[in-house]
């Protein structure tokens, strides 16, 4: 079901059909760099299940993202909840989350950005959020960018230990962004 359009992307509700070609997107070690690995094909097919559950429930989820002129599948932008005082919850729950991934051969296009736009407008009007906040690797220095030209700002001294890693794994530590609805206004 189509959620959100832009000019160029479709974000929408996953399929089950949809599984192949995420997990194909996952094998490239580009897309993965900063994430603990591949996913295999029963991960893929687990991420699809519970986005579907969490659009369900939250009216929002990390949406399929299409190429609007082929319905090629580019990969997912969307919103995600998290509670506070589940297991595995992250250090500053309740909050939402914006975040993105893209097959490679979509990076560089705009694609992140356009559709995060486009989710940030969902976010602050459709579901009324307050704040929506991003997350990644110090490293990532191509998402960083794309939070940056949201308008997000990187609360300072909020850097944190993702809770689904191990501690001291290598891609553990995270850097904080947020931007709230007032202060997303001037950059729309």
């Amino acid at each position: 079901m189509e959620v959100i359009k832009t000019p160029r992307l479709v974000l929408r509700t996953w399929e089950a059909a949809d599984a192949a070609s995420f997990w194909e997107l996952n094998q490239d070690p580009r897309v993965t760099e900063f994430l603990p690995g591949p996913l295999t094909v029963a991960q893929a097919e687990a991420f699809i299940a519970f986005q579907q559950d969490l659009y369900a429930h939250s009216g929002a989820c990390y949406f399929a993202a299409t190429v609007a002129a082929t319905g090629e599948l580019a990969g997912f932008v969307g919103l995600k909840r998290h509670e506070a005082g589940q297991a595995g919850a992250l250090p500053f729950a309740p909050c939402t989350d914006i975040g993105w991934r893209l097959a490679a051969r979509h990076w560089g296009l705009g694609y992140a950005s356009e559709g995060a736009r486009a989710c940030l407008r969902f976010g602050f009007t459709e579901l009324g959020l307050e704040e929506i906040v991003s997350f990644t690797v110090p490293a990532n220095l191509r998402s960083r960018a794309v939070m940056e030209k949201l308008g997000m700002r990187e609360d300072a001294g909020s850097a944190f230990a993702h809770p689904a890693l191990a501690p001291g794994h290598p891609l553990s530590r995270h850097v904080l962004y947020r931007l709230r609805r007032e202060d997303a206004a001037a950059v729309a």
